[in-house]
């Protein structure tokens, strides 16, 4: 059992599964480029959930300039924000039940390496802003998830060992080594991690660890 004061979540294949929705969102936003006609679909972006997203326009744009990929990727963003807060995504199972649980007894933010807005979209279209008290992503102060915990932890005034970090990738599992503190694998999610780290099955099941 772990006694903290602050959980850290991670976002997609964590708290939700958007794959659906954003691959849409930047399909339709790619419609009609005349230099690109790759498509996304939610395999492809089941392996790029968790990077932060210059990566994924690296990948996905890959043959293009990296100027013109930039461009693309800003488009793409703005598209999957916007389509996101009239569509949302699937959350994971006993999510808000899991939430109220906590909210209260546990300082709750998220910590993800997407683009500005975008967690805002998800807290907006299925109403869960009451249970958090903070969120930070890569777009929003340009640093990767393992300077954007330590931001959250200081500006709040909680120290490394009252926190722990939720995540089901290896990138999140090695955010929170680089940040120092503990984790927390969501092992439901799209990611493994070493064998022996804490796991949680479901959500519901962080009421036991912590």
């Amino acid at each position: 059992m772990m006694h903290k004061k602050a959980i850290l979540f991670d976002l997609d294949g964590t708290l939700w599964d958007s794959a659906v929705s954003v691959s849409e969102s930047w399909n339709e936003a790619l419609k009609d480029c005349p230099d690109f006609h790759g498509v996304m679909t939610p395999e492809k972006m089941y392996t790029y959930m968790g990077l932060p997203m210059v990566e994924i326009a690296r990948r996905f744009f890959e043959g293009l300039e990296e100027e013109r990929a930039m461009e693309l990727l800003h488009i793409c963003e703005e598209n999957e924000n916007d389509y996101i807060r009239r569509h949302g995504g699937v959350l994971m199972e006993d999510l808000e039940e899991t939430l109220k649980d906590l909210h209260g007894k546990c300082f709750l933010a998220i910590v993800s390496n997407c683009q500005a807005g975008y967690i805002e979209a998800f807290l907006a279209f299925h109403g869960l802003e009451g249970y958090f008290d903070d969120f930070e992503s890569n777009g929003g102060t340009g640093l990767l998830k393992a300077d954007n915990i330590r931001l959250v932890l200081k500006r709040n005034g909680i120290r490394d060992e009252e926190a722990v970090y939720v995540g089901d990738t290896m990138g999140d599992y090695e955010a929170a080594e680089e940040a120092g503190i503990e984790f927390i694998h969501a092992s439901y999610g799209f990611g493994s991690v070493p064998d022996g780290t804490a796991a949680i099955k479901s959500l519901p099941e962080l009421k036991e660890i912590i």
